[in-house]
């Protein structure tokens, strides 16, 4: 469904974005916790926005969740490009921080599902510390047999938390939170799969410049260099705006 909030909507490559200004994410995510109705937040990256034009299930995903926060650079230089309003990158670790401490203000409730178990334990006590008045009322690690999966929807179910905050370990993240969130009660469902890492030390978190120059994914190509031939999809993607530009959509 799309937001119930005022928030501003707009498609690029066809694509649908929402423009979410920080000053307005408090009222937005207020909002989605009052009106008793399930609501899934996308962090859309740029592959995911291309993966959206050919894929069935990531397109009705990022199509009936009620907030899709652009996290490339290239999605707003799409925007740019096409004349369309500019929309508000966020860096998906501050913005999960940001709804915490939003959902902490509000006394409200998080679900933690995702990673290895001991990553998840200690996400979840660095959690407790920062955010004291927030409860975690459940948590789960990810990577479990399918067998498991009905028993664990019926225990976040249970839990009914007013965020259930998914990681790595799901088999089709965005799209699993899209095809499960029926089975849960009202509240907001967000898969960030980088958020577990940092939270655990697994991870750093990247530096102001890197995330603000566009540059943050470059470390990653020396333990993946095969990410190299992600090239191909800017490439692609320009070609689109071109395309997209020209027709005037």
């Amino acid at each position: 469904m799309e937001s119930k909030t005022k928030i501003k909507r707009v498609k690029i490559v066809n694509v649908p974005v929402d423009i979410v200004r920080e000053d307005e994410l408090e009222e937005a995510v207020k909002g989605m916790l009052a009106d008793g109705d399930r609501h899934q937040i996308v962090l859309l990256t740029l592959a995911d926005m291309l993966k959206a034009r050919h894929n069935a299930e990531m397109k009705r995903t990022v199509k009936e969740a009620s907030l899709v926060v652009p996290i490339s650079k290239g999605i707003l230089r799409g925007a740019r490009f096409l004349r369309r309003e500019v929309p508000v990158r966020y860096m998906p670790f501050e913005f999960v921080i940001r709804l915490l401490g939003i959902l902490e203000k509000y006394k409200k409730s998080v679900y933690l599902l995702g990673n290895r178990p001991e990553e998840l334990q200690v996400s979840a006590s660095n959690l407790r510390a920062s955010f004291p008045s927030l409860s975690i009322v459940g948590r789960c690690a990810g990577y479990f047999p399918k067998g498991m999966e009905k028993n664990i929807i019926l225990a976040i179910r249970k839990a009914s938390p007013s965020l259930l905050l998914a990681g790595h370990g799901l088999s089709a993240r965005d799209t699993w939170v899209a095809n499960n969130k029926r089975n849960f009660n009202s509240g907001i469902y967000l898969w960030c799969g980088d958020c577990f890492d940092i939270f655990s030390g697994k991870r750093n978190k990247p530096s102001r410049a890197a995330w603000e120059n566009g540059t943050e994914s470059l470390p990653s190509l020396v333990s993946h260099p095969w990410r190299v031939f992600r090239g191909l999809l800017y490439l692609y993607y320009a070609l689109l705006l071109v395309v997209h530009r020209f027709r005037g959509i």
